[in-house]
């Protein structure tokens, strides 16, 4: 098992979690060594519906999409709660049903409804004082104190970065376990959230790749002070990028043998899987027989 996040959170070293979206991007994440995994709500939106990330994603989608995953894989995960879907009550309700079903990290934003993607323009914040109302709900919510509350700003985009730095100190005061100061503009922003609170509570650095902030590697982003570093969508951006591809040639070519080299094939897959364990588990609870005594058929 994999330590609790909370307490690889005290380690020096920065920690990279990549966006995942279902159980099988989060099972190849945990394959590949990662520590943590992002599951984003806008990969969420992609994927389950065909969508833009403009809110149109339910409470009981991502329960549902967590579930799956931390039933698959124990590697600690990180969830987009949006703006936990209401007001503090359904504030609460998020994150209840989000511990159950397995998240190590919830992180809650302080826009307005519909919210938006962080990179996309025309976002709206709603009030300090509302959001820390909807903050203290969450921790009081929670069962397990390990169970970490990630408080999240727009407000660099709305109000500039100033009044997005007094929002993450109320925001912190409330007893938040980590800060997410979104779309920092440039590396002299990045650094001046750092100066402020690195040394104080774990920051969070979202790299979207064509987004509002200058996209860097998680190396260096641990030394300007980022204690955690996501690529959320990247995940969906690559899958897109690859079905493209796949359908394209697939349909120019009317085979599969063009692509035969960027596929896993049919063992390939359930070796990733891990079907032959799976059977192999099937097996030690299976009857001896599948053709019953006649005695028994009655």
């Amino acid at each position: 098992m994999h330590a609790p996040l909370k307490q690889r959170l005290q380690h020096g070293t920065v920690l990279l979690a990549p966006g995942i979206y279902d159980a099988l991007t989060a099972l190849v994440a945990q394959q590949s060594g990662f520590e943590a995994l992002y599951l984003s709500g806008a990969s969420i939106a992609y994927t389950r519906l065909g969508r833009s990330d403009i809110g149109l994603t339910t409470f009981t989608e991502v329960q549902d999409t967590l579930a799956r995953i931390t039933e698959r894989v124990d590697t600690p995960v990180i969830v987009d709660a949006d703006t936990g879907f209401g007001n503090a009550l359904n504030v609460q309700r998020t994150v209840r049903g989000f511990e159950r079903a397995g998240a190590a990290m919830i992180q809650l934003e302080d826009q307005d409804f519909p919210k938006r993607c962080g990179h996309l323009d025309g976002k709206a914040v709603i009030r300090t004082a509302e959001m820390c109302g909807k903050l203290r709900a969450a921790l009081d919510a929670r069962h397990d104190a390990g169970t970490l509350i990630l408080a999240r700003t727009d407000a660099v985009a709305v109000e500039g970065l100033e009044a997005a730095l007094e929002r993450a100190e109320s925001y912190l005061a409330c007893g938040v376990d980590a800060l997410f100061i979104e779309a920092l503009r440039t590396p002299e922003q990045m650094d001046i959230a750092c100066k402020r609170f690195a040394s104080r509570v774990p920051l969070l650095a979202n790299m979207v790749e064509g987004g509002k902030t200058p996209v860097q590697d998680a190396n260096e982003l641990g030394q300007r002070g980022f204690k955690i570093v996501i690529f959320p969508g990247g995940t969906a951006r690559a899958v897109a990028h690859t079905l493209q591809r796949y359908y394209q040639s697939l349909q120019a070519h009317q085979t599969t043998l063009p692509m035969r080299d960027a596929m896993l094939d049919f063992d390939q897959l359930n070796t990733l899987i891990g079907t032959p364990e799976l059977l192999a588990l099937g097996d030690k609870y299976a009857p001896a027989t599948d053709i019953l005594p006649r005695a028994d058929r009655n």
